[in-house]
């Protein structure tokens, strides 16, 4: 039971903070996470882990020389938001690239995959390597769909070092994706975990049986077993690793043994002990290995064994120094210390020029977010009710989250004179971090991307329409995955990019050329009534959805409607094709958004 708080809600947070004044040495905070403290070389690959807090020590814990630069750091067991991967990434960059690690969680995709879109925008090159270690979340031929749980710490481990040893990103990059591919990790929980301010773990054992294929998160395994003796239990997990053995395995191995909580180190030693004797008689050789806490769940009593096969130039990186606040080994001469830019700072180093033109336009665009807050509150009761016929019936209330987020975000950007750009960014982050979840992260990402396709500019024209219309798309089936017949908002999404870009090639004027597209929308979105979900929460249901529209599709119809309606009825003389707005228009637009 996680005893010591005073608001469950500020736990992540404030351990963080804690964490970061216990570790000054080492790190420093960061709108988002932590960054090394310590000066990095410049031109040096930066790698930028992260995921859920609750896990410690990772993931803030693995940040110092000779592993990662810097943690995104996201709530209990809930993925860092887009702009905290970003201002984590953006703060330990020094040159020569960001490589981001984490262990695959559909959320932690989306999010840092959103983050590593921008960052490339901007002209920092991001590459992404998952951590895929799990033998019990899938087969070994569908091996990219695993998760990731205590493999991150060999990942990280020879992914930092190579960086710290100076080699580019695509070194650093192919190093981590071999080290990926020849981890592989098992566990078992005898009881689950416990939430801050929760009253019940979040599963239990049966007494006197073990779960198998635990998760990170919470998850409980995917069989229950007698509990073992010490014996059986090395038995049982060095087998199934060794099974699952890449195909060019040698014989020598890293050897983890890791407690997810409240497993004692002296039970956790015992253990090692077996499983070390087990490997020598399969003829294997134990390098360097480690037992003990790394890759943690709060408070659950469990463990889980990782092996990873090295070649010689893994070898090489896995023995090479590191000293951060969790994790040291060898050598490595003292680091000076550096002064990273506060919270005002970096704003202010951040700051744009914008002309009064564009300012302008960041006010309607601001307006024009509030109208898709008014739709979105109107329509919230509506949205749920249509989620829990086949899901969890949140998506009223994570759109109203996030809209109401994004909506405030845009209104003080645009009141500091913010170009359309930083509106829509500073909205599109918001949105994501506010909203959380799926649904948060792929609205986030839509409205960033546009934001980016118009750019800061004094006027627009038709074809930036279109770009912004593509780049919102685009972002959303990038990140989602989904396709169209898939049942989600891409059913919507898809229909509405083409028939504007049809009806705008032919010529039609950009007003125009958007009505049609958000009647094609809501079309579209009634129309999913008819198919089964293939993606997301509400898939296991399927049944119970077939009759009922997908509340995204129908959320994005509304919000496609609403936006069409406010700029035919308060822009009906203007033309983006043609012209740019008057000072006269901008400003009526602007207070009519702001009211409504």
């Amino acid at each position: 039971m996680t005893q010591i708080f005073d608001n469950p809600a500020d736990f992540a947070d404030e351990a963080l903070d804690g964490f970061v004044a216990a570790n000054r040495g080492y790190v420093a905070r960061v709108d988002g996470g932590v960054v090394r403290s310590t000066e990095v070389p410049a031109g040096q690959v930066a790698l930028v882990v992260g995921g859920g807090s609750g896990h410690y020590p990772a993931f803030a814990g693995l940040v110092g020389p000779g592993l990662a630069t810097g943690s995104a750091c996201g709530n209990m067991f809930a993925s860092p938001a887009v702009g905290q991967v970003y201002r984590v990434a953006k703060a330990a960059n020094a040159g020569g690239g960001v490589l981001l690690s984490y262990g695959n969680y559909a959320g932690d995709v989306l999010h840092f995959g959103q983050a590593q879109l921008r960052l490339n925008a901007e002209g920092i090159e991001t590459r992404t390597v998952l951590v895929t270690d799990d033998i019990a979340s899938a087969p070994l031929d569908q091996i990219e769909k695993r998760r990731g749980i205590a493999g991150d710490l060999t990942v990280f481990k020879i992914a930092g070092a190579a960086a710290e040893a100076g080699l580019d990103l695509d070194s650093v990059e192919r190093l981590a994706i071999r080290t990926n591919y020849r981890t592989r990790s098992l566990g078992v929980a005898f009881d689950g975990c416990t939430l801050p301010g929760a009253a019940e773990p979040l599963f239990h054992v049966p007494a006197g049986q073990m779960s198998l294929g635990l998760g990170i998160h919470g998850e409980p395994g995917i069989s229950e077993h007698p509990m073992p003796t010490a014996s059986e239990l090395a038995e049982l997990l060095v087998s199934r690793l060794l099974a699952d053995k890449p195909d060019d395995a040698g014989n020598r191995v890293v050897a983890i043994v890791n407690g997810l909580g409240t497993v004692k180190y002296d039970e956790l030693f015992l253990l090692f002990g077996k499983i070390e004797k087990l490997l020598t008689e399969a003829g294997l050789t134990v390098v360097e290995p480690e037992c003990g806490e790394l890759v943690t769940s709060l408070d659950m009593s469990g463990l889980s064994l990782t092996l990873l096969w090295l070649d010689d130039e893994l070898e090489q990186f896995w023995a090479a120094p590191a000293d951060t606040p969790a994790f040291r080994k060898g050598n490595l001469a003292p680091r000076a210390r550096r002064e990273l830019a506060g919270p005002e700072e970096a704003v202010a180093a951040e700051s744009e020029e914008t002309t009064a033109e564009a300012a302008d336009l960041g006010r309607l665009a601001a307006a024009v977010l509030a109208q898709v807050q008014g739709v979105v509150v109107e329509h919230e009761e509506e949205l749920g009710n249509l989620d829990a016929i086949a899901g969890d019936g949140d998506h009223g209330i994570g759109m109203r989250r996030g809209v109401d987020a994004a909506a405030a975000a845009a209104e003080e950007s645009s009141a500091a004179g913010a170009s359309v750009e930083r509106v829509l960014t500073a909205a599109g982050e918001a949105w994501s971090e506010r909203a959380g979840g799926t649904s948060g992260a792929l609205w986030g990402s839509a409205v960033i991307a546009a934001g980016i396709a118009l750019g800061n500019r004094d006027a627009y024209r038709g074809e930036d329409a279109a770009a912004a219309v593509t780049a919102f798309v685009d972002a959303i089936t990038a990140l989602g995955k989904a396709e169209a017949g898939d049942k989600t908002m891409v059913d919507a999404l898809l229909p509405f990019k083409d028939t504007f870009l049809t009806a705008f090639d032919a010529g039609t004027p950009v007003a125009s050329a958007l009505a049609a597209a958000a009647a094609a929308a809501q079309e579209a979105a009634d129309a999913t009534a008819s198919l089964r979900p293939l993606k997301g929460r509400a898939r296991p249901l399927a049944e119970k959805s077939v009759g009922h529209p997908d509340p995204g599709a129908v959320s994005f119809g509304l919000i496609a409607a609403r936006i069409s309606n406010y700029l035919d009825s308060e822009l009906s003389d203007f033309r983006l094709s043609d012209s740019q707005l008057s000072d006269s228009q901008l400003a009526a637009a602007a207070g009519n958004g702001a009211r409504s």
